[in-house]
């Protein structure tokens, strides 16, 4: 009798786990949605950033060249 209630109570926890994950679902698909902006946001703004020191690096060759 004792073994038919380890049973049940393993058999109960594991179903409760599998709905807990289930329910989380959702919130872990917005999470990786949102962490991909996040990440394409970073991406563009390094890019900008770039862009920019590029131009200014350029700029001040040309500068230092004519004198």
């Amino acid at each position: 009798m004792k073994e038919f209630f380890v049973g049940i109570c393993v058999l109960l926890m594991v179903g409760l786990l599998s709905l807990a994950g289930m329910l989380l679902f959702p919130v872990l698909l917005l999470m990786g949605i949102f962490f991909r902006l996040l990440v394409a946001l970073f991406f563009i703004l390094f890019v900008i950033w770039l862009v920019g020191k590029v131009t200014l690096l350029l700029l001040e060759s040309l500068r230092k060249r004519d004198l």
